[in-house]
């Protein structure tokens, strides 16, 4: 039990690191998740097909490769481009790095996410709105996004989560400058020493299974709000049966 308390204290600093990523990868993703689903909504064929093969690309790749491929480019101007500007340090640390690669790749999760939900937007709602004299951005203001926002939060909460799992593999592709450590390599460390990977890597999980419940309880806040609107669903109850 001391080895289960110190590695709980051990990781505590190192989880902050991979909130980070996910805190700075989400409102940035969500918004660029907008314009890509109501590109690919679009019916100007450029936005289109530029917004699809975003979404494809992103979506039809593994992260891993993605965090390879965009540090290789970013050090492939460093000498030419960010060493001059006097931004080399910034460009390439992985704490920008790492938020930057987590954007670009979620968004393209969300923007499908979304492109469902816009989909499923019940078409009488926007006639309706169109018929009562509102404009496009007053239809989309108002009877659009909330409709899309309702019909894709429950999905959008698990990507939430699949992205701050997805944080583990940030160390693993881009380089660990100076003391900063995320879960997984201090895991990783702390196996070196006395290779029980049990113990390590289960306290590990244990703090993403413990910020995964977090963020399950804060997104169902967030959509009890959204559905107040509607009559309260009685939960459901386990009522056996014992005779009959």
């Amino acid at each position: 039990m001391d080895a289960f308390f110190n590695d709980l204290a051990v990781m505590a600093p190192a989880v902050v690191f991979n909130i980070y990523f996910a805190l700075a990868s989400i409102p940035l993703g969500f918004v660029m998740a907008v314009f890509l689903a109501l590109g690919k909504a679009s019916s100007n064929p450029l936005i289109n097909a530029l917004s699809r093969g975003y979404i494809y690309a992103f979506r039809g790749s593994p992260l891993f490769i993605q965090f390879f491929m965009f540090y290789s480019l970013a050090l492939s101007l460093n000498l030419t481009v960010w060493r001059p500007l006097g931004i080399s340090g910034f460009v390439l640390h992985p704490l920008f790095m790492g938020p930057l690669v987590l954007v670009l790749n979620t968004a393209a999760y969300t923007a499908e996410i979304f492109y469902g939900a816009l989909r499923a937007v019940p078409r009488g709602a926007v006639e309706a709105a169109r018929a009562y004299g509102m404009s496009r951005s007053q239809q989309f203001r108002r009877v659009v996004w909330p409709n899309l926002i309702r019909l894709a939060w429950p999905a959008y909460t698990n990507e939430v989560v699949f992205l701050f799992h997805a944080t583990a593999i940030v160390y693993f592709a881009l380089p660990v400058v100076g003391p900063q450590a995320d879960l997984m390599i201090t895991a990783k460390t702390l196996f070196e020493r006395d290779f029980n990977a049990f113990l390590h890597f289960s306290v590990a999980a244990l703090y993403f299974l413990v910020v995964s419940l977090v963020v399950f309880f804060l997104f169902g806040l967030v959509y009890q709000r959204l559905m107040r609107h509607l009559p309260a669903q009685p939960g459901l109850r386990f009522a056996p049966k014992w005779f009959r």
